[in-house]
């Protein structure tokens, strides 16, 4: 069991006294990393020293099999407000604005759940990054102040905090510098100065970040709060890096998930049950004693609704003007990812990663000359498979694909099955001929060896800076990056 049986108890407490003052309500803090996955101490991860969320892991559960809806912010973060897969209210289109794109105000009488929190008088705060980033509209916003220090006396508060420190650019962490030696790459990457330095960079950012989340638990407890609130620490999607932030592969979608209530979640707890980010939604829902009027996609944390989960899904759709489209289903042992638009390659060009990511340009640079494995350079290819099949027990990071293997055939025919299922239920568009014939040009490689060697060593002077030279004169070099890329 994941919590205590004195939490089911004041639950269905909780629920039942519909006349309780609002002071008893508790209050709920979302904290959030930007573009953050399993690169945490408590996770396992070399090199990194997270020793805030370390102990708040073992104040509360954590959970090892936690996933978004969608690999990058706007349709996961359309996700989790609402409770509903991105998809099915038509949030999934990142970055869905210009030409031929308009945000629509939410479907099926659904409401974010910051409005249906203030409406059982909660206040509603977004602090420290103000970045919503939904992709639809609203008619009021979507929070009520930036801090919880404003609310009524007594008013119980919901906060959502972003922290940006884990997003790129990646500020170096002078208190505490990584040492190469010390990290782990995945076999995806090559072992190479440029991919190891900058994963350690990845890592020391979130080391600061760690840091800045320890000031908020230290407030909650000096201003008397921490008994009295539920408090997620979760990230919005996988890591910014190639084959992580804006893919179905579990670098792009498998992202932290803890939580802490004292005297209703049970003290070092791990939890290995397949849950989703959309499920955060449920819990504050549950936990704040409101009823929506409809049942959301998600399902709460709270109890035993997640035990039995079999499969989680994740969509990928337009990311800026990069057009491609992709579904997967995973279970604990199996992930089936289905590819709606093979014919592109999975690096075409995207200037937003092209413009962030230094490890793109060596791959880039890597694979054009020959050096890459073949399982490091399947991912460069000009097109990708209609279907990737893997098998996590014996291939975590998902590098051999087993969607034609015979002896696979069955555990594929399943997976499928499930996926086509999911898809109706959020009623998924999948991809017209305008959409595949759309976008920023496709073709790929989309530089000339020489062009990615010239930026791959603009890049070099940032990536290989000192821990304390994060705002001296490189800054420079990031943004002469930029203007080649555009």
């Amino acid at each position: 069991m994941k919590f205590t049986t004195f939490c089911l108890i004041s639950l269905a407490l909780l629920n039942a006294c519909t006349s309780q003052p609002k002071h008893e309500k508790p209050n709920i803090v979302w904290i959030m990393m930007e573009d953050w996955g399993y690169e945490l101490s408590c996770y396992g991860a070399a090199g990194i020293q997270t020793p805030n969320i370390d102990k708040f892991a073992s104040e509360g559960i954590r959970y090892t099999n936690s996933f978004c809806t969608a690999p990058v912010c706007s349709p996961s973060r359309s996700a989790m407000i609402t409770g509903f897969h991105q998809n099915y209210i038509g949030a999934n289109q990142h970055r869905t604005k210009g030409p031929g794109w308009k945000k629509q105000p939410l479907p099926y009488g659904i409401k974010p759940i910051t409005h249906l929190l203030e409406e059982a008088g909660y206040y509603t705060c977004l602090m420290e990054n103000r970045k919503t980033d939904v992709n639809f509209t609203t008619e009021k916003e979507l929070f009520m102040g930036k801090d919880w220090g404003e609310r009524a006396e007594g008013q119980p508060f919901f906060a959502q905090i972003t922290f940006p420190g884990t997003h790129r650019i990646w500020y170096r962490d002078p208190e505490n510098p990584i040492d190469v030696s010390d990290v782990e790459l995945p076999p995806y990457y090559p072992d190479h100065p440029i991919a190891k330095r900058d994963w350690a960079n990845g890592l020391e950012a979130a080391q600061v970040v760690d840091r800045k989340i320890g000031i908020i638990l230290d407030r909650l407890e000096e201003e008397g709060l921490t008994d009295n609130t539920l408090i997620f620490i979760i990230g919005d999607n996988g890591r910014c890096m190639p084959r992580g932030k804006q893919f179905l592969y579990d670098g792009g979608i498998q992202v932290p998930i803890l939580a802490r209530w004292p005297g209703h979640i049970e003290a070092g707890n791990v939890s290995d049950d397949l849950v989703m980010t959309i499920d955060i939604s449920a819990t504050i829902l549950e936990v704040a004693g409101i009823d929506p009027g409809y049942e959301l996609h998600g399902k709460s944390l709270l109890g035993n609704e997640t035990d039995d989960r079999n499969y989680v899904f994740a969509a990928r759709d337009k990311m800026d003007d990069t057009h491609d489209a992709m579904r997967a289903v995973r279970s604990k042992d199996f992930k089936l990812i289905y590819n709606l638009m093979p014919e592109r390659g999975y690096c075409q060009y995207s200037r937003y990663k092209e413009a962030s990511y230094p490890v793109l340009a060596l791959l880039n640079v890597m694979n054009l000359k020959g050096e890459l494995t073949p399982e490091q350079a399947a991912f460069m290819a000009t097109s990708k498979p209609e279907f990737e099949l893997f098998d996590l027990r014996k291939d975590p990071h998902e590098m051999n694909n087993l969607a034609d293997d015979p002896e696979y055939a069955d555990i594929k025919d399943e997976l499928l099955a499930e996926l086509n299922a999911w898809r109706k239920v959020i009623n998924d568009q999948g991809v017209t001929e305008s959409f595949r014939e759309g976008g920023w040009p496709a073709d790929y490689p989309t530089r000339t060896l020489e062009e990615w060697e010239s930026i791959l060593k603009q890049w070099e002077p940032w990536v290989f800076r000192g821990p304390d030279e994060n705002e001296r004169s490189l800054r420079p070099e990031i943004r002469q990056i930029h203007e080649v890329l555009k």
